[in-house]
C-alpha cells in the first residue's frame, strides 16, 4: 500500500481484473454460438464478479468481517475464472498465448488479494 488509495478503481488488483475481464468480453465474442449460454456466460460473469467483489470490499473496509468476506469472494471468482480460461484453451477457443496471458493476469490478481487478506489490518479502517 505504497501510495494513497482513494477509490476501488485505484486498487492494482481491480485494474488488472478489469482489463482482463474486458479482454475476455472481446475474445468471447468469437466463441461458438453453442457456448453463448454456458462457457461464455460463465467466464464473463466470474471475471466481472472479481471486480464487483473488490469494489464491494473497498466500501466495506470499516467492517472487518464484511471486508474479508468480499475479498474471499473476489479470490474465489478469480480462481473460477482461471478454470473457465483453462476450458476455453482446451476447447481451442483461446490461443495458447491468450490463455497463458489471461491465466497469469488472474494469478497476479490472486496474489494481490491473498496479500490483502493476510495484511487486512493495513486496509481496514
Amino acid at each position: 500500500m505504497g501510495e494513497k488509495i482513494k477509490y476501488h478503481t485505484d486498487l492494482e488488483a481491480y485494474q488488472i481484473a478489469f482489463e482482463a475481464a474486458m479482454q475476455i468480453f472481446e475474445i468471447t465474442k468469437s466463441f461458438p454460438k453453442e457456448e453463448t449460454y454456458s462457457l461464455v456466460d460463465q467466464i464473463r460473469r466470474s471475471s466481472r464478479s472479481v471486480c464487483a467483489n473488490l469494489s464491494e470490499a473497498w466500501r466495506r473496509k470499516r467492517y472487518p468481517a464484511a471486508f474479508m468476506n468480499c475479498l474471499n469472494l473476489a479470490e474465489a471468482e478469480a480462481a473460477e475464472t482461471q478454470v473457465w480460461i483453462s476450458f476455453s484453451r482446451e476447447c481451442a477457443y483461446l490461443t495458447g498465448i491468450q490463455g497463458d496471458s489471461l491465466y497469469q493476469s488472474y494469478d497476479h490478481v490472486l496474489g494481490i488479494i491473498v496479500k490483502m487478506i493476510k495484511h487486512s489490518d493495513k486496509w481496514i479502517l
